[in-house]
This record gives structure tokens, sequence and C-alpha cells, in this order.
């Protein structure tokens, strides 16, 4: 799907900086500027390096200065807010001479200055920190037009600014600065600059709205000149990259678009929305240095690679898209890490300890192996995977860190103090806007689920061995149907609530057990059904009703005290409005495979679902060009708000093209 935009688009910078592209590397590292070219956040990066995947992150190219020198006249076709405006005489307004934007594989800028027309490109390498930059020059005025090009530079790691007192050096084809080098060849003139400028006023619009640091630094130490006579044309190449050996900007765009047709060939999609989605499933996929696999990074341009989100993401990002070893990996990953029953949420670095607190990520970890069985019927891997599968159940029956542990009508309680351990996870000092510790709906719907994919599972491996956690309940498949039938008729006579026609959220005995919220929607979209069909259709026309929008479901019914409309402020404010009706984009994906289930995939159901899915092919266009964020506000939803490219959104919604497919 190519993406296009133009001048009506940018009717004032504002609005120009609303929207952004993505390109990100395999590695944790991207390119992201808005479709302006400005940086309205301080995470925007032309070269946004990683040089231990995925985390460890260094803004080195932080975005372009670029001006034309025509007949005396020195004119910039970049934009970029400054607090307290530009020096004197300069004005960064470069979108007013902007004809166009689009993304594809990569994006474009168009701009028409006095008869001088310049298409710029930004591509970014797979599998290295290696940035391509392309600026092609239709000279048709009178005059020779002169293109001068002055990246701003930071060599800080992610989220930190240049050190008052830092130095770049620079020497033939190298920069340097902090212990790293940035090598770079071009075509045009370089110039160095005899002191380095610094820009300590970069102002960024996004972060201010959000409580965040708005204000900004680059240095600029060189500038590349490219001339073009009258009536001629020409192109000016620029390569920076954190290795000697640097490849062409044209290596680099086509080994982009190679890389990219293939993905969307072996995704197979025939819509244009789930291919543009399939694409954007692939940026989520990285190496990690640490364990020496795959993983998913939960968001760009803020998160890391968390359990929880791995495993909502992982069915739609890897499974959906046929990317059947990259899931493997992961998968392995995690059970490489698994302790006491339980998934990593947080893997180590730098020698630290993996963080266990989750208590969904070990569940849906079972749900991922079950949906990749589905897919590919691999056994060797199923037996591979289930002494893993059969820990998780030993512990989480036992009981095991973090209040983890099955109760005697076989139901899962989870959380204890301070812990959050739902995705709802929040907590602010001693503040626990949505505690949910006892028994959670979605948790003991995947408990559940858990159990029944044990009992079938297990007739496909010989499960007949010592435990090596000792004599265990579970002797055969049938053991796992008896505990998961005890767990049905539990979950149906205490989490069902009459008086609302739907589920409770969690049963602690607080006015949280019957407040109306989204986590019900996957008791019904999971394999397994726990509720009768009658209940499962209500607690889905319940959703729609209260929760339902086009682009997600609303974390809180508004009817409700503790609802917020809004998302946005300082960080406490956030906070505390970021599950109390937030809307966020994954669940939706869960209401849609629920709808499909009730209605047994019907081709009725399947068109209106598909009727529905317009709000997110319209979604595409907003916020991060080609993908979906994280969340938007409860009341109105119209701008993406937090993570701008959100991994479990886009799988999610993938499931739901799957499911349509």
């Amino acid at each position: 799907m190519k993406f296009l935009y133009g001048k009506q688009d940018w009717k004032t910078l504002e609005r120009g900086e609303e929207n952004c592209y993505l390109m990100t590397n395999g590695l944790g590292g991207f390119s992201s500027l808005t479709m302006t070219g400005s940086c309205a956040r301080g995470d925007h990066a032309v070269l946004m390096a990683c040089i231990q995947p995925p985390n460890h992150r260094y803004n080195m190219i932080h975005r372009l200065e670029e001006r034309l020198c025509l007949g005396g006249e020195r004119i910039h076709i970049s934009s970029q807010s400054f607090e307290g405006g530009r020096e004197p005489g300069e004005k960064e307004d470069g979108w007013r001479y902007q004809t166009g934007f689009s993304f594809e594989d990569y994006p474009q800028w168009t701009y028409l200055v006095k008869g001088v027309e310049v298409v710029k490109n930004i591509v970014l390498a797979m599998g290295e920190n290696t940035v391509g930059i392309s600026y092609e020059i239709y000279n048709r005025s009178a005059q020779t037009v002169n293109l001068e090009v002055l990246p701003c530079l930071q060599f800080a790691p992610k989220g930190s600014l240049p050190a008052p007192d830092q130095d770049f050096s620079m020497e033939k084809g190298v920069i340097r600065s902090r212990g790293l080098s940035l090598y770079f060849e071009t075509n045009g003139e370089v110039t160095q600059e005899e002191s380095p400028k610094l820009h300590d006023n970069l102002y960024y619009s996004y972060d201010a709205c959000d409580g965040r640091a708005e204000r900004g630094t680059a240095v600029v130490n060189h500038r590349i000149s490219f001339s073009v006579l009258p009536g001629e044309s020409g192109r000016l190449q620029v390569v920076y990259g954190m290795k000697q050996e640097l490849p062409s900007v044209d290596d680099i765009i086509r080994g982009v678009v190679r890389d990219r047709k293939s993905l969307g060939q072996k995704a197979g999609f025939a819509d244009e929305t789930a291919r543009a989605l399939a694409l954007a499933a692939s940026q989520f996929v990285s190496q990690r240095a640490s364990t020496k696999g795959k993983t998913i990074l939960a968001g760009f341009p803020f998160f890391e690679d968390w359990g929880r989100d791995t495993m909502i993401a992982l069915p739609g990002c890897c499974l959906a898209t046929g990317q059947y070893e990259a899931a493997r990996s992961i998968l392995r990953t995690f059970m490489a890490y698994c302790r006491k029953g339980l998934m990593p949420n947080l893997f180590p670095e730098g020698g630290r300890e993996p963080g266990y607190n989750t208590v969904d990520a070990a569940l849906l970890f079972i749900l991922a192996v079950y949906e990749y069985y589905r897919k590919t019927e691999d056994k060797e891997f199923v037996r591979e995977a289930y002494p893993v599968m059969e820990e998780i159940v030993h512990w989480y029956r036992e009981g095991t860190d973090f209040g983890i542990k099955m109760d005697e009508d076989g139901l899962i309680m989870a959380g204890r103090d301070y812990d959050q351990v739902t995705w709802m996870d929040v907590r602010v000092g001693e503040i626990l806007p949505t505690p949910r510790h006892g028994k959670p709906v979605e948790i003991n719907a995947y408990w559940y689920n858990a159990l029944r994919i044990m009992q079938e599972l297990s007739a496909l491996i010989d499960i007949c061995r010592e435990k090596p956690w000792g004599k265990d309940l579970f002797e055969d498949g049938r053991d796992y149907g008896q505990l998961a039938d005890q767990v049905k008729e539990s979950f149906n006579a205490k989490f069902w609530n009459e008086e609302a026609g739907c589920l409770k959220d969690v049963i602690s005995g607080t006015k949280a057990d019957r407040q109306i919220r989204c986590n019900q929607i996957w008791a019904v979209s999971q394999p397994f059904s726990i509720l009768p069909p009658e209940r499962e259709k209500m607690v889905v026309d319940a959703v729609f009703r209260k929760l339902y929008t086009p682009v997600g479901l609303r974390t809180l019914d508004p009817a409700d005290e503790e609802f917020h409309p809004r998302y946005g402020g300082p960080q406490l404010e956030r906070d505390l409005a970021y599950h109390q009706g937030t809307v966020w984009v994954f669940p939706l994906g869960g209401y849609y495979l629920a709808y499909l289930k009730i209605h047994g995939y019907s081709k009725e159901a399947k068109e209106q679902v598909g009727r529905q899915l317009s709000g997110i092919a319209a979604a595409l266009r907003e916020g991060c060009i080609g993908q979906l964020p994280e969340i938007y506000d409860g009341e109105n939803p119209t701008s993406s708000r937090g993570c701008f490219a959100q991994a479990w959104s886009v799988g999610e919604i993938l499931r739901v093209y799957d499911a349509i497919r």
C-alpha cells in the first residue's frame, strides 16, 4: 500500500507534525521523522542506531537541516519547530515549499522552490545501522542551485541529550564522539565547520503535550554541498553507518524493496490493508544479542521487548504472516528462561536477571505454542515445548511467585501487595489505579484454555516420564480435562454478572469486580469455550454496546465514575487514565475474533467484520503511517496516543484478517 499526502495535509507545521514514518533495521534501530521531515519528539531520528540488539540505542543523526542557495538567496526546505524561534533571519519552514510526501517501502518528500524541484529519499538498511539519503534535483530555473545538507548530530543514548562539553571530531569519512564512530560516503562536497554549531532550542510538540521533555539539542559539525547548473539535473547521495564498509543508497533501496516484497508474498494476504499490516508486523521482529535469538519489540519509539507483549503479538506478527522460523526462535528463547513456571516479562541486560512479574505471559506461551501447531502441524516442536508447558501448569497449580496459585475451586489467583501482574499494570508509587489482585477474568480464561490444550496435545507425545519437580497430578490428558471441567464450572458460577449480562472483571471482593472492562472479551475469543453459547453472545453484545470503537476497545465503561475521557499531560495524569477508559487497539482483535466465533465464521459475519475494519484502514494513515498505535482517547478516539507503533495492536488485527481469510 502506498500512502500519499499533499499540501492540504500540512496547512500548518503543526498539522504536518501529526504524522510520521517508521523504518526499522531488525536490530532495534530505526529511522522516524514527521512527514514534513521535522522532529516532533526527542526520539525522532534519521538514524537511531542500536549497537547491542535490541535495546542499546543511540540517536546518531537526529535530523537534517537542508537549504537551497539560489541567486544569492538561501531558502530552507527542511522544517523544524524551535523554542523561541530560529536565529534572526532564519526560518526552517520548508513545509511551505513541500509539495508531496509518500511512504511505501521508504519515505519520499518533494519540494518546489522557484523552478527547482527536489525529491528526497531516506532508506534504512536491514540488519545494520546504516542509513542512505538521496536528493534528486531538477533545476529548471535560470540560475545555478546549490543544495546544502547539515546533519544535526547527537551521538547520545536514546532519551538523553548530548553532554554540554561533548566533543565531536571529524576526519576523512568518519565522525567520532563519545567512543562511537559514524562513517560516511557522499558524492557531494564536505566542509567541516570550524567550530561545531549547537542547536539547543529544538522544540518537540508531541513530547510537550505528554509532559515529556519538550526541548532538545543537536550539534552540526559539517555540511555537504551539491550544485546543479540551470536546465540540468543531478543527484546527491549520502550514506552514514556504523561500519567502515558502506553500501550505496541504491543498494540499500534494492535490498529493502526486495525484503519487503518477499515478506508480503510469504504472508499471502489479498486484502490491501492486511498486506500493509503484514509489512508493519515485520518491523517489530528483531535480533536479541543476549539470547542469540529473535524477539518482538513491544513498540516504537518507547518500548523494549516484554514477555506478555511478545506472546500476544506473536500469533499475528509471526504466525499469520508465515514467519514460522521467527516464531520458533522466539518461543525457544522463552523456553530457555522459564523459571518456576513463569516466563520473563523483561529479559536480562548487562548481567542483570530477568524480571518475571507477569501472570499471563506463561499461559499465553501455551496458547502460542498451540496456535503454532495449528498452523504448522510441527509435532517435533510440540514435543520440545511440552515439558515447559507441563512445568507451567504444575507451578500455577501448586503456587509460584507474585501470589500466583490455583485456589480450591480450580481458578487462578494472582497479585499481592503492590505487584501488578496483568497487562493493566500501572503503579504510581503506592497508588494502583487498576488493582486486580484476586482472580482476573482473562487469566482464568487463559488457564482453562491452557488445560484444554494440554489435554489435546498430550496425545501427541510420550508423557510417561519422570518430572523434574517430582510426582505430579497429571498422568495423562484425562487429568487435564478433569481439572478443566472444574475450572469451567467455577468460572461460570463466580464470574457471571447476571445484572449486567456480562462477566465480572475480577473476583476480589471489591468494587473492581463489578466494573465493565474489555478483559472479558478474551473469555470468548479463545479456541476453547469456557462459556455456553448464549452467554458468549451476551458478552460480545455488552462489549460492543459499552466499550467498542472502530479503532479499539475502551478499557472501562464510560458510565463508570472512574472513567477518564482523555489521555495526556504529565506522567501521573497519563498513568491514572491509562486503563481507566483509554481506548486500546489490541483488544479490538479479540472482539472481532469473538464475533466471528459466535457467528460460526459465516459469510455474513465476515462481511460485517470486514466492513467495520475500515476504521483500521483509515487509522493507518494517521499517526505513524502504515502502523497502528498503542492507544487513543477514551471519549473521542481521533488521534493516536502513547507509542505510535505497537506490536500487539498490529498482531491482533492481523489475526482477524487471517481468520477472515
